[in-house]
């Protein structure tokens, strides 16, 4: 019990920083302003689209981007990744003047599927002043791509994010998605990443606007050719090249992507969590290390207390520290949850669904090492070596 309690003090500190001191990582607002003065003159933007077998998706959120009203000169190229299931022919029903639908060529050694898919959209596009990177799935709202173009210009954002709002349809969604986002929040806190000089990068994928002059000057997209968490990557290299970047949570933006079953979420999870520790053992078990210790260990302190407490023992100290972290970690849950209309009685149950997180990251590593990788859209990415930090 000594242990323990040493453990929950520890998680304890950990949480009082995480909640005081870590980017605010927990608020989810205020998000891109409604309203605000408008540029003297509205740049010309190209959204970006690259879709590979996305069929079943497009009618449901194409229409949304090419209805976009917007003043300057606005265009769509959607990109054919070798698509199987008429993509092509199902975007070429849904056009209007303002789309361009393009093959992609055949992808060269070293680069991931998506982000040549984006290169070839970026090659298509021409010279516009943005870039708009957006997925396949991603409907967006009346006035969307305004507010983007407003937040970038008069706030002189290089590049302006928004994490669109993803399903939470079935119970296995509910679960697992608001937590998603809350660990990705937790990685990248916002604010860290739109405030200047601040070392966090990142970018959320499905909807990203970048300057096209900074995306160059950093050396374009095949400086993160091989990423397979593009997103965040892009993120990186605009912020580390000195630009200034933004990052929000939207309503606007909405992912139409099912994800019904656990077996597509914790697909979803496993196919990037060990890129994202660069496939590094010494970071995954860091990682793994740091899930127990953060989010599991509270709630056991806190049961382990209360049950020696029952039996006439002494654990005050492990059943206080976990049970005030607990709490802690429920609380910052709980506008998350807010955000996706979920009850706040889900909260303390974050524990069980990190440790199912751990998991993910664990067999992310054994089918990396198994060379299963984890296929995504008909393909499987390459084995890769420990990259250096």
């Amino acid at each position: 019990m000594v242990v323990l309690g040493i453990l929950a003090l520890a998680a304890l500190a950990g949480w009082l920083y995480l909640a005081s001191g870590h980017g605010g990582f927990w608020r989810t607002g205020p998000g891109l302003p409604d309203g605000g003065a408008d540029p003297p003159e509205w740049p010309d933007v190209v959204a970006v689209v690259p879709a590979r077998d996305e069929a079943a998706v497009l009618p449901e959120t194409l229409p949304t981007l090419l209805a976009q009203e917007y003043p300057g000169d606005f265009r769509v190229v959607l990109v054919d990744d070798g698509s199987t299931d008429g993509t092509a022919e199902t975007a070429g029903r849904l056009a209007t003047e303002r789309l361009l639908i393009v093959p992609a060529a055949e992808r060269p050694d070293g680069w991931a599927g998506k982000v040549w898919a984006m290169s070839e959209g970026v090659r298509a596009a021409g010279g516009p002043e943005f870039l708009l990177f957006t997925d396949a799935d991603i409907a967006y709202g009346p006035g969307a791509l305004k507010k983007l173009v407003r937040a970038a210009t008069t706030g002189e954002r290089d590049l302006v994010s928004q994490m669109a709002t993803l399903r939470t349809h079935t119970a296995w969604e509910r679960l697992i998605v608001p937590a998603f986002v809350y660990f990705f929040a937790q990685l990248y806190p916002f604010r860290r990443v739109s405030r200047d000089g601040a070392r966090t990068a990142a970018a959320a994928g499905g909807c990203v606007l970048v300057r096209r002059a900074v995306l160059d000057r950093a050396g374009g997209l095949g400086r993160i050719r091989g990423a397979l968490i593009d997103d965040v990557a892009l993120g990186r290299l605009v912020k580390r090249s000195g630009g200034r970047c933004r990052l929000d949570l939207s309503r606007d933006v909405t992912s139409r992507r099912p994800y019904p079953r656990l077996a597509d979420l914790w697909t979803m999870v496993a196919r990037s969590a060990y890129d994202q520790l660069r496939y590094s053992p010494p970071l995954l078990a860091a990682t793994v290390v740091a899930l127990l210790l953060i989010y599991a260990v509270p709630p056991a302190a806190t049961l382990a207390g209360l049950a020696a407490l029952a039996l006439g023992g002494g654990a005050r100290a492990a059943l206080a520290a976990g049970a005030l972290a607990w709490t802690i970690m429920t609380l910052t849950y709980v506008p998350m949850l807010r955000f996706y209309g979920l009850s706040p009685l889900r909260a303390p149950a974050l524990p069980l669904v990190a440790l199912m997180y751990a998991a993910m990251t664990v067999d992310s590593a054994r089918r990396h090492y198994t060379g299963k990788g984890t296929p995504w859209k008909g393909r499987t990415p390459a084995k890769r070596s420990p990259t250096p930090s």
